[in-house]
């Protein structure tokens, strides 16, 4: 069975970093994409970055194109989210899933397995 967990959220100013980890276990992840959403309260939850982990190709909504970068560990088995230039409206509860092919979607329904989500809050 698939694990997703998160690590790696936490308070921050406007404009500063911060980097979540996603460890994966428990499956294989050589052909399948890998993503990250983010869900705010009272809001539904929404496409933030993708990753195919094989070949490595890179997909942004357009939120934090530019200030955001996803990566992964092959060897670690960990998906990462490099978050700068963070904002206040990217306060939320951000979460890591596998997705149900090497076809990267924006819709939650692409994605079967999903982490327990780590909580991002930005001050201003």
């Amino acid at each position: 069975q698939v694990q997703l967990v998160e690590s790696g959220g936490g308070l921050a100013q406007a404009g500063g970093s911060l980097r979540l980890s996603c460890a994966a276990s428990g499956g294989t992840f050589d052909n399948y994409a890998m993503g990250w959403f983010r869900q705010a309260p009272g809001k539904e939850r929404e496409f933030v970055a993708a990753i195919k982990w094989s070949g490595g190709s890179t997909f942004y909504a357009d939120s934090v194109k530019g200030r955001f970068t996803i990566s992964r560990d092959i060897a670690k088995n960990t998906v990462y989210l490099e978050m700068n230039s963070l904002k206040p409206e990217d306060t939320a509860v951000y979460y890591c899933a596998r997705g149900r092919s090497s076809f990267v979607t924006r819709g939650t329904e692409g994605y079967a397995a999903w982490g327990q989500g780590t909580q991002v809050t930005v001050s201003s």
